[in-house]
């Protein structure tokens, strides 16, 4: 079986949830926001407004 190319690194909460993905083959980091049957994702901003970029090893 393949890879999932997303890895959770972060979550919190149960009826409102939010988590930290990281994109596998980029390295890009991603929030992402649910609460009911509403959501969203959007990358995550460093102070400098670029992405958060930082590749992670399977052990983390």
């Amino acid at each position: 079986m393949k890879d999932k190319r997303f890895k959770v690194i972060y979550s919190q909460g149960t009826m409102d949830v939010q988590k930290i993905l990281v994109d596998r083959e980029t390295g890009v980091h991603y929030l992402q926001i649910s609460s009911g049957y509403a959501g969203g994702l959007t990358p995550l901003l460093d102070r400098d407004g670029k992405p958060v970029i930082r590749m992670i090893n399977d052990n983390e």
